[in-house]
């Protein structure tokens, strides 16, 4: 159930059709995997996690359309949650979230092993997992259900965190477990190892339907396939990248705040990243119990009721850890 009473953002982008891409080249529809021959890692640029996130979908059809072909390892194009935005309504824009569940909280392997479980999302999952078991750098492109400066997702370890960093934008990274819900694909398997070297991060380049969480995208995209190695910077349009910030904050996630109903209110229109100086000021009401932050210096990540049901996270609660200047 979504907050029928959330503002309703204009769709400043189009909504490209992937339909061509259909077919794959992988035996999977809507996968792409293209083998350079040569030495270097499987990278995978994912989108459509979730089906009304359509910046991603705008990348990657760029991408197949311009014929990019990695010069070093391999390079995997993907839409994921297809079957979503097949359902894509303007007028219910949020509800092509997911058909039966949410793509990006079923990534363990006892819950794909699962036969007892099923839902279009976990079929959908289990098709493209063994294209993912292979990939070595794993690149998810997001948006954001408010209006909000764009975020790195770098999981919980610090491989994530150095990589992120390594990337140099968004200039905001948060680092975290993830949401009680389920795992995400960005922490699947060796993603979410220290002692594997595949690595994965999530890019939330916006809210979803506006014009600059593309540029931000296709910013993103490019610069992790450089830092990867596997395409040189004339393979990529040249009008892709922007100025890199001046400044990067890590900000560690300390604890989720989940809706143990539908009677949940933020004490404000908080869009994200705010700062709340005090330990126990109020930022909503829980079944009309406060909810307060739990130290000083606390941040709201992602805070939204767009999605509110019993068990969903409505925000994540963080820490400033590190603020690193670009010289």
């Amino acid at each position: 159930m979504s907050n029928q009473n959330a503002e309703a953002y204009p769709i400043e982008i189009a909504f490209p059709d992937i339909s061509p891409h259909a077919e794959g080249n992988t035996g999977i529809a809507y996968v792409h995997s293209f083998d350079s021959g040569m030495p270097g890692p499987h990278v995978m640029i994912n989108a459509l996690t979730h089906g009304n996130e359509v910046c991603g979908a705008i990348v990657v059809d760029e991408l197949l359309r311009s014929g990019l072909r990695p010069r070093r390892g391999k390079l995997t194009l993907a839409f994921a949650n297809v079957d979503a935005y097949a359902r894509f309504d303007p007028d219910r824009p949020d509800a092509a979230r997911f058909v039966d569940q949410d793509f990006n909280r079923v990534w363990t392997a006892a819950v794909l092993d699962d036969p007892s479980r099923t839902s279009s999302e976990l079929a959908r999952a289990r098709e493209m997992r063994p294209v993912i078991d292979t990939v070595d750098a794993l690149l998810d492109l997001h948006s954001m259900h408010e209006k909000s400066a764009p975020l790195i997702v770098s999981g919980p370890l610090e491989k994530g965190v150095a990589l992120a960093v390594r990337l140099g934008a968004p200039s905001t990274v948060i680092s975290g477990e993830g949401h009680p819900e389920g795992r995400r694909m960005r922490d699947y398997e060796g993603f979410g190892r220290e002692d594997s070297a595949k690595n994965a991060l999530l890019i939330e380049c916006g809210q979803h339907w506006e014009k600059s969480a593309v540029t931000v995208a296709r910013d993103c995209t490019a610069r992790f396939l450089l830092l990867a190695g596997i395409v040189d910077e004339g393979d990529l349009p040249s009008d892709w990248t922007v100025p890199l910030p001046t400044t990067i904050h890590v900000v560690r996630v300390t604890e989720p705040v989940v809706a143990k109903s539908l009677d949940f209110r933020f004490a404000g229109p908080y869009t994200g990243l705010e700062i709340f100086e005090t330990a126990g000021s109020v930022i909503g009401w829980s079944d009309g119990e406060p909810v307060v932050t739990p130290y000083d210096d606390c941040m709201l990540v992602m805070p939204s009721l767009r999605q509110l049901r019993p068990g969903v996270t409505v925000v994540r609660l963080g820490r400033v850890e590190q603020r690193i200047e670009r010289t």
